[in-house]
């Protein structure tokens, strides 16, 4: 099959590599429809995290059922499926208690930009869109693979509540899905953080009441002065790096709580103020599955449209320029169609 793979530090192709095969009983082969780039996917890129030369790329996609193996139940050849990017039984007591993520059988999409994708415990992983999405449905579908449910985890994991002020700390696919989140949950005031114009005018789209476009110091000095000195009731942080993190501390009350979903580069916590201020602090890799059933539910009735921090659609083929656009910030988040 054709499939984007990783060589080096910016050093994105795309070869032919061997077809996906059913490795478990349990496994499905899915023929990708659509796939895309995520900003997680930029650090090794960017050459921040260990690369294997040659190895595929991409962990978000959505497509129909090829194949599946012998103990698959409840999904045959021809399903229109969403693939969340971590795969779970949804059976374990991890699963159960609502942290799928952390499944004893977990897995992950290691070629959702590609032509094929295999996915481990499909019974408990996939879930189906009921038949081919309407075009005019497809990128939010799409987003339902791990940025709109890693938005969403972040303000569960922050405590968002109604009436609530929220901060949401990156204006990347993730933290824009974040601002939709919260605006569900009933936050009154949602601040969102960025300095690029485009996502400002998204960010407030989906629901910010307020745009901060300094960082560091002046931007937790902004937010208090917005909050009458008192700060944010949750802040999300959606970056992954000590300053956003900072950030998102810094903006919050005593009290607050901070949903974190960014993945963690140099990142150090400041105990002793969050002791102090009996600040909660809780995230991590967003559990999918728990959330996909209620989002696209949302998304199939048109109440939500994440899907919207697509502004920029490529074949696969050019995948490479795919990656050069978000890392040079020329595009929110890239879909990729085979």
């Amino acid at each position: 099959m054709r499939a984007t793979t990783i060589h080096g530090t910016r050093d994105i192709r795309v070869d032919e590599v061997p077809d996906p095969q059913l490795k478990r009983p349990t496994d499905a082969i899915v023929k990708v429809t659509a796939g895309c780039i995520c900003g997680s996917d930029l650090w090794p890129y960017r050459g921040e995290n260990p690369i294997r030369p040659g190895a595929t790329i991409g962990h978000e996609c959505i497509g129909v059922v090829e194949e599946v193996g012998t103990e698959v139940r409840d999904f045959r050849a021809g399903d229109y499926v969403i693939v969340p990017f971590c795969h779970c039984d949804n059976t374990c007591a991890h699963c159960r208690n609502g942290a799928q993520s952390a499944c004893v059988n977990l897995s992950m999409t290691s070629s959702g930009q590609a032509e094929y994708a295999r996915v481990g415990q499909a019974d408990g992983s996939l879930v189906t869109t009921g038949g081919t999405p309407p075009e005019d449905l497809l990128a939010s579908v799409l987003a339902l693979t791990d940025v709109m449910p890693t938005g969403w985890h972040a303000a569960v994991c922050a405590g968002v509540k109604p009436g609530d002020t929220a901060v949401v700390v990156g204006d990347g696919a993730v933290g824009l899905c974040a601002v939709i989140a919260a605006k569900a949950m009933g936050a009154e005031r949602i601040v969102a953080m960025s300095r690029h114009a485009p996502r400002q005018e998204l960010a407030r789209a989906f629901g910010a009441t307020h745009v901060v476009a300094a960082r560091g110091k002046e931007a937790i000095a902004e937010v208090l002065e917005l909050t009458d000195g008192v700060g944010a009731d949750a802040a999300l942080e959606c970056v992954g790096t000590g300053d956003a993190m900072t950030t998102a501390i810094g903006v919050t009350r005593p009290g607050g709580g901070v949903g974190y979903v960014g993945v963690p580069h140099g990142v150090e916590l400041p105990v002793r103020k969050l002791f102090e201020t009996n600040i909660g602090l809780r995230g991590g890799i967003a559990p999918v599955r728990r959330y996909l059933p209620d989002l696209l539910r949302l998304v199939q009735d048109r109440a939500i449209d994440p899907g919207r921090v697509f502004d920029l659609t490529l074949p696969m083929e050019e995948s490479p320029e795919g990656y050069r656009a978000m890392d040079e910030r020329r595009a929110i988040k890239v879909m990729l169609r085979p």
